[in-house]
This record gives structure tokens, sequence and C-alpha cells, in this order.
């Protein structure tokens, strides 16, 4: 899959934008936070600049139809998350948040376009137990996994994945969970679902893993229907 084209007026859109002093900007349709007060400064650049998140955003386009039924593992500041319920329509989209302090942000970016998260503050895990999780300024080094960052480890309540996704007779599965892909998409649960799009970060859990995961997924009945960059979508046969 081709991957998404780069404007070459992003560095002067962001010149701009910088200069106009303003604390939101547009991105798929959406007015998003883009303040260095309440997002780190890298999140705010790439939200300016349009590629926040941007081949995860292509393969959720290509991917949802209009009255899935999706779940949301890692919702960052809420763009795909916003995204996600444009696709699927209202009440479809159940996204989860492990890192609590991302809830304003989120909240804001929802209610910036008339919309109500439906959000948890927990983890998915295998087993439903508390985790550790470290909390890093910068939400997109944020994991289960120590990475040796300066980071703040806080404790977590998490919910079974099987279990989530049974409940919400779940089609879609987006998730972006810094390396715990490994796990996730190992349980029962996944067999149901029609679509997978997950970001793979085989530099915290290695390229062996990353390929491992996506191999029995595909022995499971998935194919590979997209990948761009650390983004793949499966889509079960059939």
């Amino acid at each position: 899959m081709t991957p998404p084209k780069k404007s070459p007026f992003r560095g002067l859109r962001l010149l701009m934008h910088r200069l106009s002093g303003r604390q939101t900007t547009e991105i798929d349709g959406f007015t998003v936070s883009c303040d260095p007060a309440v997002v780190p400064r890298s999140v705010s650049t790439a939200l300016i600049k349009g590629s926040y998140e941007a081949p995860e955003r292509q393969l959720v386009r290509d991917a949802i139809r209009p009255g899935d039924r999706v779940v949301e593992i890692g919702t960052g500041v809420g763009v795909v998350s916003l995204l996600c319920n444009r696709l699927a329509g209202p009440g479809n989209v159940l996204s989860f948040e492990a890192n609590a302090a991302l809830e304003p942000v989120i909240r804001q970016n929802f209610g910036l376009n008339g919309m109500t998260p439906r959000l948890r503050l927990k983890a998915v895990t295998t087993d439903g137990a508390p985790i550790r999780f470290f909390r890093n300024a910068n939400v997109v080094s944020s994991s289960i996994h120590d990475r040796g960052l300066d980071a703040e480890v806080v404790g977590v309540e998490s919910e079974p994945i099987d279990r989530v996704l049974a409940e919400e007779r779940a089609s879609v599965l987006v998730i972006d969970v810094e390396g715990a892909e490994i796990g996730l998409l190992a349980c029962e649960g996944v067999a149901r679902l029609r679509e997978i799009i997950v970001e793979t970060h085989s530099h915290i859990v290695g390229e062996s893993a990353t390929e491992a995961m996506i191999a029995n997924l595909m022995s499971r009945g998935f194919v590979e229907t997209g990948r761009i960059h650390k983004n793949v979508r499966l889509t079960r046969r059939g």
C-alpha cells in the first residue's frame, strides 16, 4: 500500500500556524488542540503538519464501515478515535487509554467537534489484572514496558481483552499500545474480528516477535491487506 503523500507545504504550514498563535488546528476535518501546554511539542507539530498517526488514519479509513463495532486500545490524544467515530457512527466506538493524564485533551478534542467519547481510562490486558504503567511526558513513549526513559511508574486497572471484545460485539480492533500488542493479539477473542489495525513496535519487542505475531494471525484466518510503515491492517478471509 502506498504511504500517504507528504505535502511539500507542511513546513510552511507549521511556521504560519506558530506565527498565528492559534492553539487548535484541523486534521481530517476535525478541530483539535495543538496547544504545547496541553500536548507535547512533538505531537503538536505533527498535528499542525497533518502527519500525526497518518498511516494509522489511512488504514482506519480503508477498513471501517458504517455500523462497525470498534474497540480502540491506546487512544492517545483522540484523533484516531474521532475518525473511528465518524466512520462507524455515534456510540459504536469504545476507546481505552491507560494514561489518565490524557483524559482532558481527549475530551477537549471531542468537545471541539460536538462529540462525546465512550472512554475508559484503563489498560486492556490478557487477564484483567492491574498493571505497572510507565507514564512518560511524551505520550508516544508511555508503555507497559520499561524503556529506560524518564517515566513515572503508576498502577493502572485493566480489563481482559476477550471480555471487552465479546461484550462490545466488536468487528474492528484498532490497537496502538507500545509493544503490548504481542500478547493481546494472541488472545482467543480476536478470532471473531473482521479487521485489525495494529501499530507494531519492533524497536521495543523485537522484529522476530512482531513477525511471529502477524504469522499467528494469518494462521488463524487473517490476511494482510495493508501495511504502511509500522502499521498493519489484517482482514479476516471471506
